[in-house]
């Protein structure tokens, strides 16, 4: 043998150690508020295994029931615990595949640098419109209401008060100057594309209830290798490494 030819099946040897014999595809249902850290996630995955990740963005309520009407998603990463365990209570998810990847931190920001001095400027009522996401549809609105209940301020900033169905509507109502600031996800602020701007308050955890995030296998994902590997990986130390660097703690 030659050389040359040597050197092509050694190659052809390596790749078929590193590159899966059935890459696959995967759909996943992101809760918007993980959307900045699932991208980095994502690269790393499809860069490991050579499967490939397709992404929706969206609020958990939503999801929940694009699900129960049958949106053909693999995996469903929620903003809270509820909603992946009613999947599989209702036999919608993979039973024991559930488990907590991330616990958020809720922040209030605006792109304004002088604007948010701390919670005074809730009450100070400097503003026109405060954005929170809808508590009915999004964790991250929840969070906000029960801040702004201990605070004692939920009845009075009604007036001011907009919302958006997922946190990516509420950060765009912020980002658009249709409101002043508002509550989101402190990994929308640490987005690289939005990192340094504007004012901000971390809202102290005695404020809500621990946002607890889950992950679920759907039923439809249980045949998908795609999937399993991608459940998998976001248990990995590589996934943890991203997930806080956004801002997010462990469980």
């Amino acid at each position: 043998m030659t050389q040359r030819f040597l050197t092509w099946c050694m190659c052809v040897f390596i790749m078929m150690h590193i590159t899966p014999a059935f890459a696959e595809q995967t759909l996943v249902a992101v809760a918007a508020n993980f959307v900045p850290p699932f991208r980095e996630i994502a690269m790393a995955f499809e860069a490991t295994t050579g499967h490939t990740i397709r992404v929706v963005a969206g609020s958990s309520g939503n999801f929940h029931s694009q699900i129960k009407n049958g949106a053909p998603f693999d995996v469903f990463l929620s903003a809270d615990t509820e909603r992946p365990k009613l999947l599989e209570d209702e036999g919608l998810g993979v039973k024991d595949s559930r488990f907590t990847y991330a616990i958020g931190r809720l922040v209030l920001w605006s792109p304004n640098p002088d604007l948010i001095k701390g919670e005074e400027t809730l009450r100070s009522r400097n503003y026109k419109r405060l954005a929170i996401a809808n508590p009915k549809t999004a964790p991250y609105g929840v969070a906000a209401m029960q801040a702004m209940q201990k605070l004692e301020l939920w009845d009075s900033l009604q007036p001011h008060i907009v919302m958006g169905e997922s946190l990516g509507q509420t950060m765009g109502f912020i980002e658009s100057g249709n409101a002043q600031l508002g509550f989101v996800a402190l990994s929308q602020v640490l987005d690289p594309k939005i990192k340094g701007q504007g004012s901000r308050w971390v809202v102290p955890t005695n404020l809500h209830e621990p946002i607890k995030q889950d992950v679920i296998l759907l039923t439809k994902g249980n045949e998908n290798v795609a999937a399993k590997a991608l459940m998998e990986f976001l248990g990995s130390p590589k996934s943890k490494t991203i997930i806080e660097r956004y801002g997010y703690e462990l469980n």
